[in-house]
């Protein structure tokens, strides 16, 4: 009997010096082996301040501060990025926009940028000339869209670059990747890629048709 008294102790005093007398009030601060930062010297928002005059910890906007605009559809944030058609690809209404933005000038310069980060980013699957052929087909990858069917072809510019942008199926998004400059440059590279498989020898500009033997 006394190794069961003995033993209902030990399981009480256990519990005690684990648990505490819980819901008991102490003034004393309580033992803390892994404080985690629990108690910063941080101001919460509409605190009371002791360092600045006003007493407020809100401070207001200094002067001359910039806003640093909003984020893309891709979450990635933009400095003053107000203007929907550059980086978004969208219209004011929020539908994908036609042409190109501005800020875009559609050259050669253009197109030879368009072409190397297309070759980088978009030809190991969508191939070489855009038919969907890329050299991931070969170990796997299912069907990959081909640029050149009517779909594609009457697509707004905007809404390729917003699929470069967000991603789409299979296709994540290349905004880590690729600037909005730069994704505006595969838009046109693309287009290049569809023109190319419909143009006629009367698309060659006469000053270039000797090079190519035509008449």
């Amino acid at each position: 009997m006394r190794y069961a008294y003995l033993t209902l102790l030990f399981v009480v005093v256990s519990a005690v010096s684990v648990l505490g007398f819980r819901g008991s009030l102490t003034q004393r601060t309580p033992l803390e082996v892994f404080p985690d930062m629990d108690r910063q010297p941080k101001y919460k928002p509409q605190a009371e301040s002791a360092f600045f005059a006003d007493g407020r910890s809100d401070r207001p906007t200094p002067a001359g501060a910039v806003a640093f605009g909003r984020t893309s559809l891709a979450g990635e944030p933009k400095f003053l990025a107000a203007d929907d058609h550059f980086y978004r690809g969208m219209n004011a209404d929020g539908k994908p926009a036609r042409g190109y933005p501005s800020e875009i000038t559609v050259d050669a310069k253009l197109l030879e940028r368009g072409e190397l980060k297309y070759t980088i980013y978009c030809a190991p699957c969508h191939g070489a000339v855009g038919d969907g052929n890329g050299i991931t087909k070969q170990y796997g990858m299912g069907a990959t869209p081909t640029y050149h069917d009517d779909r594609l072809r009457g697509t707004p510019e905007g809404d390729l670059y917003n699929t470069i942008t967000v991603g789409k199926g299979n296709m994540l998004s290349y905004a880590d990747k690729l600037e909005p400059a730069d994704r505006w440059a595969v838009v046109a590279y693309v287009r290049a890629l569809q023109r190319a498989q419909v143009g006629t020898p009367a698309d060659v500009a006469p000053a270039f048709k000797s090079e190519l033997g035509l008449k």
